[in-house]
């Protein structure tokens, strides 16, 4: 990518993004992993990863003046962990943006969940900086990103992904752990979407999922295995 198209996909994010870089070089560190060079983000992920806690921390705390301490926790960590980072990156076109190494490039590392959270965090500490740690408005910028997930998360629901409830319920009945097949994947390296299957011992049929990524196409898999799951536990 020549140096003005990596430019304008920077101003493309920035729009995304709701955020303005008075400094162009946080945000071009924000998106560059450890394999591209020895300037990467992973000092502005680790501050970006506090600044995002005590965020949605206080975000909840306000939102549920009644709940306990260990229901706001499970809420904010269900915001904050790296399934939901990652959709917000992908929502955000991000892997497109993102310095990766050959390696990781080759390996797919644009579509993994654990660089584009990364980097998403990083993103967050690079703004705290460009903006000389003005956290008010950092704090107003990334609550628009979450305010849909913030206007449907409740207290009192089980906060947990559906890959790790239906395990945790077929260890509670002694049954064996599923069993995920990729069936086929579509698409350019860049733009693949994966087609995932779940087994299930003693319960009939093949569920299937597909997403942008092997771990959301197993996740929408394990959502739909679960009803069926919970109505045969039911009927015991």
């Amino acid at each position: 990518m020549s140096d003005t198209s990596r430019l304008y996909s920077l101003q493309q994010l920035e729009q995304t993004i709701g955020f303005g870089f008075q400094n162009i070089d946080y945000l071009q560190r924000a998106l560059t992993h450890r394999s591209f060079g020895p300037e990467h983000n992973e000092r502005l992920e680790y501050l970006g990863d506090s600044i995002l806690g005590m965020i949605i921390a206080k975000k909840l705390f306000d939102l549920f003046p009644n709940c306990p301490e260990g229901d706001l926790t499970r809420m904010r960590s269900t915001l904050v962990r790296e399934t939901t980072l990652a959709e917000i990156a992908r929502e955000f076109s991000l892997g497109s943006c993102l310095r990766l190494g050959p390696g990781e490039m080759k390996s797919g590392g644009a579509r993994r969940d654990s660089l584009l959270a990364d980097a998403v965090e990083s993103i967050i500490g690079a703004m705290f900086l460009d903006s000389n740690e003005n956290f008010d408005l950092v704090r107003q910028v990334v609550l628009r990103w979450f305010d849909s997930r913030l206007k449907t998360i409740k207290p009192n629901v089980n906060q947990k992904d559906p890959k790790s409830t239906l395990q945790e319920i077929l260890q509670a009945e002694h049954r064996p752990l599923p069993t995920y097949n990729i069936d086929k994947i579509i698409g350019a390296d860049n733009n693949q979407t994966f087609f995932v299957s779940v087994k299930i011992s003693g319960i009939h049929g093949d569920f299937k999922g597909k997403g942008s990524s092997r771990r959301r196409a197993e996740q929408e898999a394990a959502e739909k295995a679960l009803e069926v799951v919970r109505a045969v536990i039911k009927t015991k």
